[in-house]
């Protein structure tokens, strides 16, 4: 059953399109983009136990490059996109040079502390939008044809980044490179024994984790039609932690599940009442409880 997960996954999010209505289309999408980002986050939290409290300011500074790009003119999405991933890495390698000199709960704190200058930066950005957030002429072209405007279009592209984001996930956990980083959260005394600087290899693996976050931050910017300083804060760093762990950290396609996981249940539980966070609470704790989130259901073994 483990096996056959990932083929089970992506195939029924491929059949989405073939019986779902434009809200059921956007709400997926959205799901799949968050799995993007939890993605990445769980890579560099399974892999080298790096909690950062900041993701969501690289995922919303792609989204603002796409948005800045765009109300400069630029709406070109094999443009923006690049841009949106260049900038979120930067950001990422700058806050992480200094953030990896810490440990534990300095590193949460200091993530936490960057994440925070990141969304009060976006803030005053009068000149796009400030406060009120800045809204897109349209979704992002691309080679000058307008194809993300359909729905079904929009769907597939977001599918395949994601499917892109966890292969490459799983082929950097497996290598060389993702051992050291796991060998480095399992003993890092013994690593620097052995010769081995963990440092640069975390550098890496959080500029990566950034990059992967800016694009789904560009789609993200895509799917509302709308970049605010909200999407830079800590809670929506938070909800990013908690899809890794109600899907199963230390897993690739665990992110993967919580994301889905999270956005159908937040969807449905507010359909049914106002105080739908009464009733997500409990049913968070028993994930947190359960050792192994909702990948745990298909079975402990480790896919990446």
């Amino acid at each position: 059953m483990r096996r056959l997960l990932p083929f089970l996954l992506f195939g029924a999010l491929a059949a989405v399109p073939l019986f779902a209505d434009a809200f059921t289309l956007s709400l997926v999408a959205r799901g799949m983009i968050f799995a993007l980002a939890a993605v990445s986050l769980g890579f560099i939290l399974g892999q080298g136990a790096l909690v950062s409290f900041g993701h969501a300011a690289v995922m919303g500074i792609g989204a603002y490059a796409v948005g800045i790009l765009m109300e400069e003119g630029g709406r070109d999405a094999l443009v923006s996109f690049p841009v949106a991933m260049a900038a979120a890495g930067l950001f990422a390698l700058a806050t992480g040079a200094v953030s990896l000199k810490t440990r534990g709960v300095y590193f949460i704190m200091i993530t936490l502390a960057f994440g925070q200058m990141a969304f009060f930066v976006a803030q005053s950005l009068s000149a796009y939008g400030g406060d009120d957030g800045l809204t897109l002429a349209a979704r992002s072209t691309v080679a000058g044809q307008r194809w993300l405007k359909d729905p079904k279009i929009f769907h597939f592209t977001v599918l395949g980044l994601l499917v892109a984001t966890v292969l490459t996930c799983h082929v950097l956990a497996a290598s060389p490179f993702g051992r050291v980083l796991a060998a480095g959260k399992e003993n890092e005394r013994r690593l620097r024994a052995l010769g081995v600087d963990p440092y640069p290899y975390r550098l890496l693996a959080f500029t990566i984790a950034g990059a992967l976050a800016g694009l789904s931050g560009a789609l993200y910017a895509n799917l509302a039609e709308f970049v605010s300083p909200a999407y830079l804060s800590w809670h929506r760093s938070g909800e990013l932690i908690v899809m890794v762990v109600a899907g199963g950290a230390g897993t690739v396609l665990g992110p993967v599940i919580g994301a889905l996981g999270v956005v159908l249940v937040e969807e449905g539980l507010s359909r049914l009442t106002e105080h739908w966070r009464i009733l997500f609470g409990p049913l968070l704790v028993l994930l947190v409880l359960s050792r192994g989130g909702l990948s745990a259901l298909f079975g402990r073994r480790r896919d990446g």
